[in-house]
């Protein structure tokens, strides 16, 4: 998740403090770099690479060559002023490396074997560079499923064709950041696209961590683009907390619905918000099987990967379930 406060991030003095896509302020009080801003380091690259993180993993047979189906790939200041703005309003700390070699160690470690590199625009005028870089990295992987991104204000439709051109394999919108949600009009031209291009997109729909005041979010909007696109595969991240029960109910009404794990699941995530992941059951995998995907937040997470994925295989799955979470809803999700 982008912020941890499910009612708002708030400073001690009860002001509004600094939420993912804000502006970061650089210490002489100017204007730093933005999240979404795409800005490379000053040597051209990405983030410094951080020490080797989590090399002696003992991988479940069952994870192993696992999908992470939400992984942030992103320009090196681009995602360090994503964490500052994360550190600033709720407090996190990140010890895993940002940049995707460092990414990628990391995963491989842990026994993923693809992922999805997701990117998203937090103001006009941004996305086209943003989704030239993140296929331009995606391009060194062996590992790494670009999608794209575009902001309502943007002129949508030849930024998205530009980027499906260009292969990116879906589209990423992070709503109540970008302030423009599934049911946003601005964005029609992106969704009859991911319909021709047959393209999937992952939304950030639901109104957590602090979004429950939001307009952008919800499954009202969720509903609304699945009634106006049902041929458009759609997922809702992070189970769509905190509305998940609504969300799954949206799920079991519709084969081309999907759903995230990502954060809602780990077994830590009581420490951030006001959610138990044990509130939903094991059916919800069972009945949902090929239609709820591993993923993890990676590498912006403020705990150990493994957290992400301990308390699913804790659960009492059957093989054909604990199959379509880590690897064969992904497959459905990108490919149909």
């Amino acid at each position: 998740m982008d912020a941890a406060d499910p009612d708002g991030t708030r400073g001690p003095d009860g002001d509004r403090g600094t939420a993912p896509g804000d502006p970061v302020e650089d210490t002489d009080g100017e204007r730093g770099t933005a999240p979404g801003d795409p800005v490379e380091d000053t040597d051209g690259g990405t983030a410094s690479p951080g020490p080797p993180i989590d090399v002696d993993v003992d991988v479940d047979p069952r994870f192993a060559g696992a999908t992470d189906c939400h992984v942030h790939l992103m320009p090196g200041r681009l995602m360090a002023a994503i964490r500052e703005a994360l550190d600033d309003a709720v407090g996190w700390t990140f010890h895993y490396p940002a940049d995707r070699e460092g990414i990628e160690a990391t995963l491989r470690a842990h026994g993923v074997e693809r992922y999805l590199a997701l990117p998203y625009a937090h103001r006009p005028g941004i996305a086209r560079e943003l989704n030239d870089w993140v296929l331009d990295a995606a391009a060194d992987s062996p590992m790494a499923v670009p999608f794209a991104t575009v902001h309502g204000d943007d002129e949508v439709r030849p930024v998205v064709r530009e980027a499906f051109e260009s292969g990116a394999r879906g589209l990423k919108f992070q709503c109540p950041v970008q302030e423009c949600g599934p049911a946003d009009p601005r964005l029609d031209p992106a969704f009859e696209l991911a319909a021709e291009y047959d393209r999937p997109v992952l939304f950030h729909a639901g109104t957590a961590p602090m979004y429950r005041d939001s307009p952008h979010v919800g499954v009202g909007e969720f509903r609304e683009f699945v009634a106006s696109y049902p041929e458009v595969r759609a997922c809702s991240a992070h189970m769509g907390t905190f509305e998940w029960e609504a969300f799954v109910e949206v799920a079991r009404a519709n084969e081309s619905v999907y759903l995230d794990t990502c954060f809602a699941m780990a077994t830590v995530v009581g420490e951030y918000v006001d959610f138990d992941p044990s509130a939903i059951p094991d059916s919800v995998f069972e009945d949902l099987a090929g239609r709820v995907m591993y993923g993890s937040d990676f590498p912006n997470m403020p705990h150990d990967y493994v957290r992400e994925r301990e308390g699913l295989l804790d659960r009492d799955l059957s093989e054909g379930a604990f199959e379509a979470l880590f690897r064969g809803a992904a497959e459905r999700f990108l490919y149909g």
